[in-house]
């Protein structure tokens, strides 16, 4: 059997969470820092530690079989790979920002100024779009300091918190891109058997982080008034308790509804609720 190769961040803001990912797919490897590549000992797969800015192209070249990289390298690498899972982490917002005490109002105030970024290529397709002339300039490394040292108007850069811009006395002005770090594949090999069984693991995990199991108890009179409130993954599973009268639900539920429907449930009859964490769900 083939092995499979997926590139991940050698280090960076992803590379944590893309290692948490896969070791709770269950795969079983080592995190070297010093090497480009990892092999997994209970998986025909090979990882491999990468520069964010090469993991799209390895991906589209076929040097790699899958990759796990931010959406906007992605846009800004311009290449042409397969979007195959959405991950739900690393989640941030390109933003062009400019400083506190500028007068701008609208983007069309833009309008021939200069706008630092490492992002050349995301920046310049907004600016196509919007029909604003500006002198885009390509810096690498912290492009927030650029207005400060008068080398440009505005900058455009990835913004999480927000803290970097305060701390260089600038504000948001326009988002241009949401972002998050995706599931990439090479385009024609989406339905690989290996991808679509790891694929598979990385969807349970994703499904369990989202979800918990709950136990409550509740007098058989209110047993309907309970199940109505209380949309699981499968119909709930209900075993009696010794005091005669009263029986315990068993059930799997999106947390979201869980604690949207926590006092209805109480009012509802349901006593001694237990909130337990999942780690996989496989449907």
């Amino acid at each position: 059997m083939k092995t499979l190769k997926i590139a991940i961040q050698k280090s960076g803001r992803l590379n944590e969470k893309s290692v948490e990912l896969l070791k709770n797919c269950g795969l079983s490897f080592e995190n070297y820092k010093s090497s480009l590549i990892s092999t997994v000992s209970n998986f025909p797969l090979e990882i491999l530690f990468l520069r964010d800015d090469d993991i799209p192209e390895y991906v589209q070249d076929g040097i790699a079989d899958i990759g796990l990289v931010g959406e906007n390298v992605i846009a800004e690498t311009n290449v042409e790979v397969a979007y195959l899972q959405r991950l739900g982490f690393g989640k941030c917002t390109l933003k062009i920002a400019v400083p506190n005490d500028s007068d701008y109002k609208t983007i069309l105030d833009l309008d021939g100024k200069a706008i630092a970024t490492s992002y050349p290529v995301i920046l310049q397709k907004f600016l196509d779009k919007e029909n604003i002339k500006a002198d885009v300039k390509t810096i690498s490394g912290s492009v927030e300091i650029a207005p400060g040292l008068g080398l440009a108007d505005a900058i455009f850069d990835i913004v999480s918190t927000g803290g970097t811009l305060r701390s260089n006395n600038l504000m948001p002005f326009v988002d241009v891109m949401s972002s998050e770090a995706i599931l990439i594949g090479r385009k024609g090999e989406e339905n690989n058997p290996l991808i679509l069984e790891l694929l598979q693991r990385i969807q349970s995990v994703m499904r369990a982080k989202e979800t918990k199991y709950v136990v409550l108890n509740v007098e058989k009179i209110n047993l309907d008034k309970i199940l109505a409130l209380l949309p699981g993954v499968k119909s709930p599973s209900v075993l009696p308790l010794a005091e005669k009268g009263w029986v315990a639900v068993h059930t799997v539920i999106p947390e979201r509804d869980f604690w949207s429907h926590i006092n209805e449930l109480k009012a509802a009859g349901a006593q001694g609720i237990v909130v337990m964490p999942i780690e996989k769900i496989i449907l």
